[in-house]
C-alpha cells in the first residue's frame, strides 16, 4: 500500500477548494495526476518568517513549494505531464516563469497591498483562520511580505516609487492574461484535451482572482473580460472540485505557530 500523502494547505470559500494560489496549483496537479491526497485544510501555520504553505507530507518526507511538490508526486508516478511532447515541456516551463515573473505581483498586490481589498476582504479571512492574538500580528506581516517581494522584483530604477511599480505590475499582469488567453484560444486545456501541469498553475493563479469578491477589481474586470480564461476556471472547478474538498479526506488542524522575526 502506498504512503499516504497528506497536503496543508488554506481552505477555501467563493466557491474554490483554497482561496491561496499555490495551495491551489497543488491541489489542482493531484487531481489532473490522480494523486490521492489527504487535504489538510489548516487554521494556522507560520515556520519561520513566511508561511511555507502548501506541505505535503509523507511517512518520510516533507516538501514545501509548488514546484519541488510536484516533483515528488512525479516521482511517486503521478505524472498528468507524461502525454507532452519536448517542446510542450518546455513551453510549460516558460510560461511558469512568466506568470511567476509577471501574473503574481500584481495578484500578491490585489489581495495583500490594495488597502480596500486588503482591510475588508483578505485581512479578515485569514484572521478568522488564525488565532488570537495572533491573528492582530500575522496579517500586517504577510502584507509587508508580499510589499517586499513585489518591490523586490519590481522596485528597480526607472520604478523608484510604489506608484509607479502599481502602474507597471498592472500592465504586465494584464499583458500576460492576454497571452494566456490567445495561447489557450478555444482548446479546453493549454495543449489540447487533457490538463497539464501549466493548466494547474494557471488555474491556480487566476481561480482566486476570478472569484473571489473585492471592492478594487481592476485586475478582476480585466480578466472577466477574457470569456476563455473564465470558461477555463469554470470548467476545471465543476469538472475536478464540483464536491469542493468531499471528495478528499479533509481535516482542520491547529498548527503551533513559530515566530522568527
Amino acid at each position: 500500500m502506498a504512503a499516504p500523502l497528506e497536503l496543508s494547505c488554506w481552505g477555501g470559500g467563493w466557491g474554490l477548494p483554497s482561496v491561496h494560489s499555490e495551495s491551489l496549483v497543488v491541489m489542482a496537479y493531484a487531481k489532473f495526476s490522480g494523486a490521492p491526497l489527504k487535504v489538510n485544510v489548516i487554521d494556522n501555520t507560520w515556520r519561520g518568517s513566511r508561511g511555507d504553505v502548501p506541505i505535503l507530507t509523507t511517512e518520510d518526507n516533507i516538501v514545501s513549494q509548488p514546484a519541488k511538490i510536484l516533483n515528488f508526486l512525479r516521482k511517486q508516478k503521478y505524472n498528468a505531464d507524461y502525454e507532452l511532447s519536448a517542446k510542450q515541456g518546455a513551453d510549460t516551463l516558460a510560461y511558469i516563469a512568466l506568470i511567476e515573473e509577471k501574473l503574481l505581483p500584481a495578484v500578491l498586490h490585489t489581495f495583500w497591498v490594495e488597502s480596500d481589498n486588503y482591510f475588508t476582504v483578505t485581512k479578515p479571512w485569514f484572521a478568522s483562520r488564525i488565532p488570537f492574538p495572533l491573528s492582530l500580528i500575522l496579517p500586517g506581516r504577510m502584507s509587508k511580505g508580499a510589499l517586499n517581494r513585489i518591490l523586490l522584483t519590481r522596485g528597480e530604477p526607472p520604478l523608484y516609487h510604489l506608484r509607479e511599480v502599481e502602474a507597471q505590475i498592472y500592465r504586465d499582469a494584464k499583458e500576460c492574461l492576454n497571452l494566456l488567453s490567445n495561447r489557450l484560444g478555444t482548446s479546453q486545456f493549454f495543449f489540447g484535451d487533457t490538463p497539464s501541469t501549466l493548466d494547474a498553475y494557471v488555474f491556480g493563479f487566476l481561480a482566486p482572482l476570478y472569484k473571489v469578491r473585492f471592492p478594487k477589481v481592476q485586475l478582476q474586470e480585466h480578466l472577466k473580460q477574457l470569456s476563455n480564461l473564465c470558461r477555463f476556471c469554470d470548467d476545471i472547478l465543476n469538472s475536478y472540485f464540483r464536491l469542493s474538498l468531499g471528495e478528499c479526506t479533509v481535516t482542520y488542524w491547529n498548527f503551533t505557530l513559530w515566530m522568527c522575526i
